[in-house]
């Protein structure tokens, strides 16, 4: 499995049968070129202009927007309804946090995830080996409820998104704290930002932090 960062919480996630974008976002609104992709998945987590522009995506993609299982060309996708806020939605509306399982591989997408599950919650998620977590706060978990969330899921890979950097909108995403405020929470002071991460089940391994460049 190949995945690499389109920015936000955009992701283009490559297996041996098909390809899969997650949250294509509006370069206006985000401040991000959105790249010429295709794919033949699309998976949004919630209904705003930064994580719902699939007619960005290339191809003919089928487009999952909504809690439930799915299937197709060997992906199984699961999505499992959570909030965007503290208060169940009330400020901020629905989420959807999405399972891709191909090639004996777990990978999960918090989308904005607005507030750390409860145990129940992740005993219905199921185990995880890659995790996509937002870590930027304000309008998801900070990072310190990410933090908590990686330490009781316990995947083999983290990968921060919906963070800070210069390049985004500074009037929407200003107030987003920076990947380096959840690194350091695992001693990485300055990270090491890779081009693409390639992923192989593997039996025993520690727990990594991979941080992608956009590209």
């Amino acid at each position: 499995m190949e995945i690499k960062y389109l920015g936000h919480s955009s992701f283009l996630i490559k297996t041996k049968t098909a390809k899969i974008v997650t949250d294509p976002f509006d370069p206006q609104m985000v401040g991000l070129k959105f790249p010429k992709v295709e794919a033949d998945i699309v998976t949004i987590s919630h209904q705003h202009q930064d994580h719902n522009r699939s007619d960005l995506v290339l191809g003919s993609p089928t487009v999952f927007d909504w809690p439930g299982e799915f299937e197709k060309m060997g992906i199984r996708i699961f999505g499992f309804k959570t909030y965007h806020d503290k208060e169940k939605g009330a400020k901020r509306g629905e989420n959807i946090v999405f399972k891709i399982e191909s090639e004996g591989i777990s990978l999960v997408h918090c989308g904005d995830l607005g507030l750390v599950p409860d145990d129940d919650f992740l005993d219905r998620l199921g185990n995880v080996d890659i995790l996509l977590v937002p870590v930027g706060g304000f309008y998801t978990i900070d990072p310190s409820e990410a933090y908590q969330l990686v330490k009781k899921i316990e995947p083999a890979i983290v990968i921060p998104m919906h963070y800070n950097n210069p390049k985004l909108n500074q009037e929407v995403f200003g107030s987003l704290s920076s990947v380096e405020e959840f690194t350091k929470k695992f001693g990485i002071e300055k990270p090491e930002f890779l081009t693409k991460f390639n992923y192989k089940k593997e039996e025993e391994s520690e727990m990594k932090i991979v941080v992608l460049e956009v590209g």
